[in-house]
């Protein structure tokens, strides 16, 4: 298990944001069947091909403006600490002001690009449910980063991607409660 880790470790450092690319590629692109799985109550893979690819590269294109937010965001706290603007943070207080700055300026932008993006292939304009998708930002992603920022850097954006499946799976069950009152 360590050798396992050291060659995560090793590969994050090598290459930050192919690294990111791939993690969300794959744990984006998971998450969204996951929700599918659960909602539709069967293990057929709900996308085609060409789909899956197009997912795959959304989710590789979101990675890097993720990481770069990361970075951004985390220094942007603690410039405004260390210029007395948050006063003295405890490690929790500083991983809340990140994911909280983070996800209410950059999150808005990333889920309407992540919205926009989805809709290209289908040739659509769903906008459904957009509300929901900025509510998750303060009742899942401010949360989920607020732990994801206590990490050391090497490991946030793995713990990230991971929570694209963890919230797929929460929304695979909040649409599988949807569809059973109608």
């Amino acid at each position: 298990m360590t050798q396992i880790l050291t060659s995560y470790v090793d590969w994050v450092k090598a290459m930050p944001i192919i690294s990111a690319m791939i993690q969300f590629a794959i744990l984006g692109t998971l998450g969204e069947v996951i929700s599918r799985w659960i909602r539709s109550r069967s293990f057929r893979y709900p996308f085609n091909l060409r789909l899956t690819l197009w997912k795959m590269f959304v989710w590789a294109l979101l990675a890097i403006g993720i990481k770069y937010a990361f970075k951004g965001f985390t220094g942007f706290v603690e410039y405004l600490e260390d210029h007395a603007y948050l006063g003295e943070l405890s490690s929790l207080g500083r991983a809340f002001a990140i994911s909280a700055f983070m996800n209410l300026q950059f999150g808005i932008t990333l889920v309407l690009a992540h919205r926009a993006l989805d809709n290209l292939p289908e040739k659509q304009k769903n906008w459904q449910n957009l509300d929901k998708s900025i509510y998750s930002l303060v009742w899942f992603w401010i949360p989920a980063h607020t732990i994801t920022f206590m990490l050391p850097e090497l490991y946030r954006i793995g713990l990230a991607a991971l929570w694209s499946v963890a919230l797929g799976i929460i929304l695979g069950f909040f649409g599988q409660k949807k569809s059973e009152l109608k």
